[in-house]
């Protein structure tokens, strides 16, 4: 995913405030309440963090927001160009506040993670919408799910590991190459590291079976995970 107008990082584990118009960060966005997790539907669960499929009343909402993450609307990952807030995806919220933001895209048996944004940290958020995004392959058929980041994000690809998804590929000199067409993509990324490489991470799914279907539905009032993000 973009980051300042420039190449993909596109799994985002900082902690970010964005400010919508007319309203403050903290008015619009705010993480979990700090209270003990619980367990709802199998899932480690924060409390008062629900989930929810995005809808079209959602889009121009979610084109300010990945602007705002992001640097802009319009992402370039391995080759593609892609506009993240028309795709489906998940919303997690919190007292009417946005609390995360995770899209994605279904191609050939696979979901593809395009964005992962947790608004605040270590609430347990990045977790949730993982789950979410896992259940959705499984109810979709799909084989597997997997997600695309930069050599430079190292909390990324600790996040991701440390809940099941491995090293699949690096391509080496992605970002240089993409950096052609878009100069803005800035030469050194997170903790000094030289921004050069896309490294693909992926996790085996198994398809539910039809009595499985209904044990996790994104629009029932599910609450949110817990974990580092």
């Amino acid at each position: 995913m973009l980051r300042a107008g420039g190449h993909p990082a596109r799994f985002h584990p900082r902690h970010m405030h964005p400010h919508p118009p007319g309203r403050s960060a903290q008015d619009r966005y705010r993480g979990g309440d700090g209270l003990a997790p619980v367990r709802h539907n199998g899932l480690v669960a924060e409390p008062g963090v629900q989930l929810r499929s995005v809808t079209d009343s959602d889009r121009p909402m979610l084109r300010w927001l990945i602007a705002e993450l992001w640097g802009s609307e319009m992402q370039a990952v391995h080759g593609d160009l892609l506009r993240p807030a028309e795709l489906p995806g998940f919303l997690a919220e919190q007292a009417g506040r946005i609390a995360g933001l995770l899209t994605f895209r279904t191609e050939g048996g696979a979901l593809e993670i395009v964005t992962l944004n947790a608004i605040d940290r270590r609430m347990g958020i990045g977790t949730l919408l993982i789950e979410a995004a896992v259940v959705q392959a499984r109810r979709s058929g799909c084989h597997r799910v997997w997600l695309t980041t930069t050599n430079d994000n190292v909390d990324a690809l600790r996040f991701y590991q440390r809940r099941g998804f491995r090293l699949a590929e690096l391509r080496p000199g992605a970002v240089d190459r993409a950096r052609v067409n878009k100069p803005a993509i800035p030469r050194t990324g997170d903790y000094g590291i030289p921004l050069r490489d896309e490294i693909d991470l992926t996790m085996q799914v198994i398809a539910l079976s039809r009595l499985d279907l209904t044990a996790f539905r994104p629009d029932a009032g599910n609450a949110g995970g817990v974990g580092e993000h």
